[in-house]
């Protein structure tokens, strides 16, 4: 099962990345900032694709002990790309948020390049043998104040949703870095208020979770996206309309093409196919667990659960958002929803897993092991 987790893990990749490339180019000509060319958002995903194809390659034939090495340059341009988010003429303002800089064809998020480099920094945090999980300061207080830097810059932007994506990775690696669990769920009480907090503050946010209480309340305002996802997934049934004949990309849901293509997937190849994505998602998240299982050393280990976290999680809040399981919040779909920063770290971060994969593989007879139980060697059957 070792060998054959990595076979498993792309098989799903390349198929979730197929998928959103077929459903681009079924929604993205009835997106309204298009510019009247049916094929724009197709075509600037197709460059992020091969952007991040190379990235995924470069990483699986890299070392990934060198990420251990350079985690501080990834942390630190972090930093300054968050910055730049808020300076005028290089970062951009869309739909009140500053979470944009110019890049040449297309803009670049530089949240996405945060949540590598978050993860970079904690599994070199926890895999330092000087490291003590039982202290209060080295298990809690010095790994999430660094994150908090990334975290804060970020939440300024008004993205509360990356920011608790990352705030709930780096608590589940300290977890697994062997924390204490109690205070592992005071902090997560204490975050989960606070956000709770913070977007009661903010009007549109506040709005937002009202609607999700009630999601009938206001079905033409906060709350017509969900709304119109749940009629996009009624009108596409088991079988689905058909490639191309959904009604809800038709300015009836507006980010079809982003947030909300998974609706679209459910309207127009109904729901064996939304099943076939969950099923993806469900591989990746073996293959990954696998793979950190099997890893050489504590730091790869680290680092495949971190990225299998920042996948699973966002893959998780995404559906959980478009079937109204959860409050809207704007996510992309990994490996699916138009997002070209997104994909890039994606697939680099598939890459990654390929090479842990890679270097903890065993060359040549798998080699006898054994389980320590009790004091004593029982041969592994």
């Amino acid at each position: 099962m070792q060998r054959s987790s990595i076979y498993l893990l792309l098989l799903s990749v390349v198929g979730l990345v197929t998928l959103g490339v077929v459903m681009l180019f079924s929604t993205g000509a009835y997106a309204q900032d298009s510019h009247g060319d049916p094929y724009y958002f197709l075509k600037r995903q197709l460059i992020w694709m091969v952007l991040g194809l190379g990235a995924c390659v470069g990483a699986a034939f890299t070392d990934y002990h060198l990420w251990r090495k350079t985690w501080k340059i990834w942390f630190g341009v972090s930093v300054v790309l968050l910055v730049l988010c808020f300076v005028p003429h290089v970062g951009l303002k869309i739909n009140g948020s500053h979470r944009w800089i110019k890049l040449g064809f297309s803009p670049f998020q530089p949240s996405e390049l945060a949540k590598i480099a978050a993860v970079f920094f904690l599994a070199w945090w926890f895999s330092r043998e000087e490291t003590n999980v039982r202290n209060l300061l080295h298990a809690f207080v010095i790994p999430l104040v660094v994150v908090c830097i990334l975290v804060g810059l970020i939440a300024k932007e008004v993205d509360l949703g990356t920011s608790a994506l990352i705030g709930a990775t780096a608590l589940a690696v300290c977890f697994v870095a062997g924390a204490n669990w109690w205070l592992i769920v005071a902090f997560c009480g204490a975050g989960l208020g606070g956000l709770l907090g913070i977007a009661m503050l903010i009007p549109e946010r506040a709005a937002r979770m009202m609607t999700f209480l009630n999601p009938e309340g206001d079905k033409l305002g906060k709350g017509l996206q969900q709304w119109q996802a749940l009629i996009a997934f009624g009108s596409g049934g088991f079988d689905g309309l058909g490639l191309g004949e959904g009604r809800q990309k038709m300015l009836y849901l507006p980010y079809a093409h982003t947030d909300f293509i998974f609706p679209m997937i459910g309207e127009e190849l109904g729901l064996r196919f939304t099943w076939l994505v969950l099923m993806g998602y469900i591989l990746i998240i073996l293959s990954a667990g696998l793979i950190a299982a099997n890893a050489k050393d504590r730091f790869g280990k680290l680092l495949a659960i971190g990225i299998l976290l920042l996948i699973s999680l966002q893959a998780a809040v995404n559906i959980g958002m478009t079937t109204s399981l959860l409050p809207n919040k704007g996510m992309p779909l990994p490996f699916i929803s138009y997002g070209g920063s997104n994909l890039a770290v994606c697939l680099f971060m598939v890459g990654i897993l390929v090479n842990i994969h890679r270097i903890g593989m065993p060359i040549g007879p798998a080699p006898e092991h054994h389980l320590v139980l009790t004091g004593r060697s029982v041969p592994r059957i």
